[in-house]
C-alpha cells in the first residue's frame, strides 16, 4: 500500500507541476512576457539577442525582393480585374483631343433628370387656427383632424336637417374638455412675472444681475430691424423690472432710454432719462445721457442742473463746453470749470487749445502750478517759451518730475534746435545717470523708439546721442553684433535712417575688423545714402579690412558709375597691392577696361592674369572677350588652351560648342558637347545645349534620347524634365507632354519651375485649380508666384496681377524674367510713372538670372548693354500667348 501510495503521489505531483508550468507559459505568451523575465539580463543575453536580430534581418532581406515582386504582381492582377473608372474611359478621353470646337459645342447640355415635383418642392403650409375653433370643438366633444370645407356655409334644403337619431341625448352631450383663453393669458403673465422676479434677491431685495452687463445685454436683445416686436417687449419688461427692483441703479435707466430711442420713441426716452436723473442725481453717466438725448437749449439746462449736483465732474464740464457754439462761451465755461476743478489736466489742455499763443502761455504757467506732475503741460509750456525761458521751464519740470525721460529728451532737442549741439550728448548722458539714480529702469526699446521719433522730427544729433547712450544697455558681449544688426534693420524698416546710421557707426567703432559689419553699412549707404557717404565709408572699410575684395570692388564700381574711370583704376591698383593675384580684382579690372572700350588694355590685363593667376574663370573671360569682339580664331585657340588645363570646367565646353554653332559647324559643336559631357556628366546646361542642337537640325528622336539619358544620369533634375516637356510640346505632342509633366511632378514634387509650366499646360478652365495646387506645394517659389501673376493677367484682373508681380520681385529680385514680364504688364496696363518705377527698381536690383533674361544678357551681340536696355529688349520680345 505504501508503494502504491508513493507512486500515486509522484504521478500526482508531476501532473500538478506540468499544469503549473503550462499555465505560466500560457499566461506569459498571452501577455507578451518572457518566461524567465524575472532573471538578470546579462551581457551574454544582450549578445544573443543581437545575433538573433541580425539573423532575422538577414532572412528578411533575402525574402524582401521575392515578397515585393509578389505584392507587385498581386496589385497588377487586382488592377486588371478591377480597373479604375479613369482607366476605363482613358481611350474615350484620348479621342476628345481630336474634337473640333464645333463638335464640342454641338454636344447637348446635361439636363435635370428629376421630375417637376422633385425640382420644385412645395413646402408644407401651416395655417394658424383661431381660439374659437378649439373652444367650439371642445364643447361638442368631436375629434377632427381636418377642417370641413362646408363648415360655416348655409346649406339649402334638407341638408340642414339632422339625420335620424342625431338629436339623441348621448350625441349632444358636451365634451369634457374646457378651454378658457382669458385664463391662459393670465397664466402666461404670471409665468413672466415669476421669471422676472428671479433677477432679484429674495433676502435683501437687491438685484443679482451684473450691472456692467446691462448695456451689452441690451445691445444683443434689441433687434436691428423693426420687425421683431416681441424682443422689444421682452427687453422693455425686463428693464422695467430692473428699474422697479433697484431704482437707484443708473445703467438700468440708461439702457431703458436707449431702448426707447432705438425703437423711435424719443420723447419716452427723454422722460425716462429725466426720471433717472431724479432717482440717481449723483450719477455722471445718467446726466451725460440726458444731455445727449435732449435738444440744444434743454441740454444746456440739463448740464447746468448736473453741475449743481456734481460740481467736480470733469466730463460734465467738457460736455457743457461742447454744447456751446461760441468760442467765448466755451472759454467762459472752461474757466468756470477750472475754478472748481483746478487739478484736472484734461480741462487745462482743452482750455489751452482755445487760446491764442500768448494767452495759452500765461494759462500754461498757471496750469503747471496746479498740475506740477503733468509732463504734457510742462512740455507744452516749454514749446511756447523763448530759448532761455524754455530751459528754465524744463529745469523746473525735472525738479518736479525727476523720473520722466521725455523732459530730458525735449531739453536735448531744444539745445540742438538752437545750435548748441555740443550740449546734446551731455544732456542725454546726464539723463541716463539721473534716471538711474532715481530708480528708473532704462528700457532700451523705449529709448530707441524715442530716438526714432527724434529722427522723424529732424533732431538728428539728439537721436544719434540717444542711440549711442542706450545701444549697449542690457546686452551680453557675445550678442552685441547680432542684436545691433537687427536694431539697424528695424530702424530702416521704420524709416529712421539716421538711427540706423548711428547704430552702424557704433558697431563699426566696436568691431572695426568685422567684414560683415562693414558690408552691411556699405549696403545701407548704397540704398539710403549718397555716393559721397558710400565712398567715404568704403575708404574707411578698406583701411580696416584690406583683404576684403568685395569692399574694394564696391568702391571701384561706385567711381565707375560716377564716370570717374581714373579713380576706379587707382582703387583697383591699391586692391592689387593688398590682394596680389586675386581673381576677382583681375576680372573687375578687365571689366572696367572693356566697358570703357579699352580692349587692348583688357587683353593685356587678361594675358597678365593668365600668367600670374591662371584660373578657369580668367581663361573663360579671355575667350569671351575675343568672342564678343569677333576674333573667332583667337577665341577658339584660347578655348583649346584652356581645356588642356581645365577640362572639367563645363562653361569652356559650352563656349566651344556655341562658337562652333555660330560658325555653322554643327558636327564640331556636337563633338564639343559630347566631349564636355564625358568630362562633366552632371552639367545640365551641356545636356540642354546638345538636345537643342539636335532639335534644331531636325533630329527629334535623338534629342529625346539625349534628354532621357541625361535624366538617368541626373535624377530629380527639374531643368531636364522641363526641357523634355517643352520638346514634346514644340513637336505638337501635347498628350505626351502632359504625361511627362505628370512624371516630372512625381519625381520633383517641390519644383517651382515645373509647377509654373504645368499651370499653362492645362486648359483655361483648369488653370486656376492647378495654380492652387502649385501654391500649396511651392508657396514661396518665385516661378509659381510669377505664373499666378501671368494667370491673373490673362484673365484681365489687373489689380491682382500687379500685386502678384510685386510679390514676385520682392521675394526674388534676381529673377530677370519677373522684371521683364512686370515691365511688359505695366507697358500695357500701367501709367508712365509705374513703368519708370519698375525700370528703376530693376536697375537697382541688377538681376542676373532667368531663362528669357539670360538669352539676351549673355548674347554676344548685347554684351555691353545696360540693365535698362536689356529690360526693354526682353519685354519687347514677350508675347501674351498665355
Amino acid at each position: 500500500c505504501n508503494v502504491w501510495l508513493a507512486i500515486y503521489l509522484c504521478k500526482h505531483s508531476r501532473t500538478r507541476l506540468k499544469q503549473k508550468l503550462e499555465n505560466k507559459f500560457r499566461q506569459s505568451s498571452s501577455h507578451n512576457i518572457f518566461l524567465f523575465s524575472s532573471g538578470p539580463y546579462e551581457k551574454d543575453d544582450e549578445e544573443a539577442d543581437a545575433i538573433y536580430a541580425a539573423l532575422d534581418k538577414r532572412m528578411d532581406e533575402r525574402r524582401k525582393e521575392r515578397r515585393e515582386l509578389r505584392e507587385k504582381d498581386e496589385i497588377e492582377k487586382y488592377r486588371m480585374e478591377r480597373p479604375k473608372i479613369q482607366q476605363q474611359f482613358s481611350d474615350l478621353k484620348r479621342k476628345l483631343s481630336g474634337m473640333s470646337d464645333e463638335e464640342w459645342l454641338s454636344i447637348p447640355e446635361v439636363g435635370d433628370a428629376r421630375n417637376k415635383r422633385q425640382r420644385n418642392p412645395r413646402y408644407e403650409k401651416l395655417t394658424p387656427v383661431p381660439d374659437s375653433f378649439f373652444s367650439k370643438h371642445l364643447t361638442t366633444g368631436d375629434k377632427h383632424t381636418t377642417v370641413d370645407p362646408l363648415q360655416g356655409l348655409n346649406l339649402p334644403g334638407g341638408l340642414e336637417s339632422p339625420y335620424p337619431g342625431g338629436m339623441t341625448p348621448g350625441l349632444m352631450t358636451p365634451g369634457t374638455g374646457e378651454l378658457d383663453m382669458r385664463k391662459i393669458g393670465q397664466a402666461r403673465n404670471t409665468l413672466m412675472d415669476m421669471r422676472l422676479s428671479q433677477v432679484s434677491d429674495s433676502v435683501s431685495g437687491q438685484t443679482v444681475v451684473d450691472p456692467k452687463g446691462y448695456l451689452t445685454d441690451l445691445n444683443s436683445m434689441i433687434p436691428t430691424h423693426g420687425g421683431d416686436i416681441s424682443d422689444i417687449k421682452k427687453a422693455r419688461l425686463l428693464l422695467k423690472s430692473v428699474r422697479e427692483t433697484n431704482p437707484h441703479h443708473p445703467p438700468a435707466w440708461i439702457a431703458s432710454a436707449r431702448l426707447e430711442e432705438v425703437t423711435g420713441k424719443l420723447q419716452v426716452a427723454r422722460n425716462l432719462i429725466m426720471k433717472g436723473t431724479e432717482m440717481c442725481p449723483k450719477s455722471e453717466d445718467v446726466w451725460l445721457e440726458a444731455a445727449r438725448l435732449q435738444p440744444g437749449d434743454t441740454a444746456k439746462a440739463v448740464v447746468a442742473q448736473a453741475v449743481r449736483h456734481l460740481p467736480g465732474s470733469v466730463r460734465i464740464y467738457i460736455r457743457a463746453a461742447e454744447l456751446e457754439t461760441d468760442v467765448r462761451a466755451k472759454k467762459r465755461v472752461l474757466r468756470k470749470a477750472l475754478e472748481n476743478v483746478s487739478k484736472s489736466v484734461r480741462l487745462w489742455k482743452t482750455a489751452v487749445e482755445l487760446e491764442e499763443p500768448e494767452d495759452a502761455r500765461i494759462m500754461l504757467s498757471r496750469a503747471v502750478e496746479c498740475c506740477p506732475t503733468s509732463v504734457e503741460l510742462w512740455l507744452a509750456l516749454a514749446r511756447l517759451e523763448t530759448y532761455e525761458n524754455a530751459r528754465r521751464v524744463l529745469n523746473k519740470a525735472r525738479e518736479n518730475i525727476p523720473t520722466d525721460r521725455h523732459i530730458w529728451i525735449t531739453a536735448a532737442k531744444l539745445e540742438e534746435a538752437n545750435g548748441n549741439t555740443q550740449m546734446v550728448e551731455k544732456i542725454v548722458d546726464r539723463a541716463i545717470t539721473s534716471l538711474g539714480a532715481n530708480g528708473v529702469e532704462i528700457n532700451r526699446e523705449q529709448w530707441i523708439q524715442d530716438a526714432e521719433e527724434c529722427d522723424k522730427a529732424g533732431s538728428v544729433a539728439t537721436c544719434q546721442a540717444v542711440i549711442r547712450a542706450v545701444i549697449g544697455i542690457g546686452i551680453e558681449e557675445e550678442d552685441c553684433k547680432h542684436t545691433w544688426m537687427e536694431d539697424a534693420e528695424s530702424c530702416v524698416s521704420h524709416g529712421a535712417l539716421e538711427c540706423a546710421r548711428a547704430i552702424y557707426a557704433h558697431a563699426l567703432q566696436m568691431f572695426p575688423s568685422k567684414k560683415s559689419v562693414w558690408l552691411r553699412a556699405a549696403y545701407f549707404e548704397k540704398n539710403h545714402g549718397t555716393r559721397e557717404s558710400l565712398e567715404a565709408l568704403l575708404q574707411r572699410a578698406v583701411a580696416h579690412c584690406p583683404k576684403a575684395e568685395v569692399l574694394w570692388l564696391m568702391g571701384a564700381k561706385s567711381k565707375w558709375l560716377a564716370e570717374d574711370v581714373p579713380a576706379a583704376r587707382s582703387i583697383l591698383a591699391l586692391a592689387f597691392q593688398a590682394n596680389p593675384n586675386s581673381e576677382e580684382i583681375w576680372l573687375a579690372a578687365v571689366k572696367l577696361e572693356s566697358e570703357n572700350n579699352e580692349y587692348e588694355r583688357a587683353r593685356r590685363l587678361l594675358a597678365k592674369a593668365r600668367s600670374s593667376a591662371p584660373t578657369a574663370r580668367v581663361f573663360m573671360k579671355s575667350v569671351k572677350l575675343e568672342w564678343v569682339l569677333g576674333n573667332i580664331e583667337a577665341a577658339h585657340e584660347l578655348c583649346t588652351e584652356a581645356l588642356k588645363h581645365y577640362e572639367d570646367f563645363p562653361k569652356l565646353w559650352m563656349m566651344r560648342g556655341q562658337i562652333e554653332e555660330q560658325s555653322e559647324h554643327n558636327e564640331k559643336a556636337r563633338e564639343a558637347y559630347n566631349q564636355g559631357l564625358k568630362k562633366c556628366p552632371h552639367s545640365m546646361s551641356l545636356w540642354l545645349l546638345l538636345s537643342r542642337l539636335e532639335e534644331r537640325v531636325g533630329q527629334l528622336t535623338r534629342a529625346r534620347s539625349i534628354l532621357e539619358k541625361s535624366r538617368l544620369k541626373n535624377p530629380q533634375s527639374p531643368d531636364l524634365w522641363l526641357e523634355s516637356v517643352r520638346l514634346e510640346f514644340r513637336a505638337g505632342l501635347k498628350n505626351i507632354a502632359n504625361t511627362l509633366m505628370a512624371k516630372a511632378l512625381q519625381e520633383c514634387p517641390n519644383s517651382g519651375i515645373l509647377w509654373a509650366e504645368a499651370v499653362f499646360l492645362e486648359a483655361r478652365p483648369q488653370r486656376k485649380t492647378k495654380s492652387v495646387d502649385a501654391l500649396k506645394k511651392c508657396e514661396h517659389d518665385p516661378h509659381v508666384l510669377l505664373a499666378v501673376a501671368k494667370l491673373f493677367w490673362s484673365e484681365r484682373k489687373i489689380t491682382k496681377a500687379r500685386e502678384w508681380f510685386l510679390r514676385t520681385v520682392k521675394i526674388e529680385p534676381d529673377l530677370g524674367d519677373a522684371w521683364a514680364l512686370f515691365y511688359k504688364f505695366e507697358m500695357q496696363h500701367g501709367t508712365e510713372e509705374q513703368q519708370e518705377e519698375v525700370r528703376k527698381r530693376c536697375e537697382n536690383a541688377e538681376p542676373r538670372h532667368g531663362e528669357l533674361w539670360c538669352a539676351e544678357s549673355k548674347h554676344v551681340l548685347y554684351w555691353q548693354k545696360k540693365i535698362g536696355e536689356i529690360l526693354t529688349q526682353v519685354a519687347s520680345k514677350i508675347k501674351n500667348t498665355f
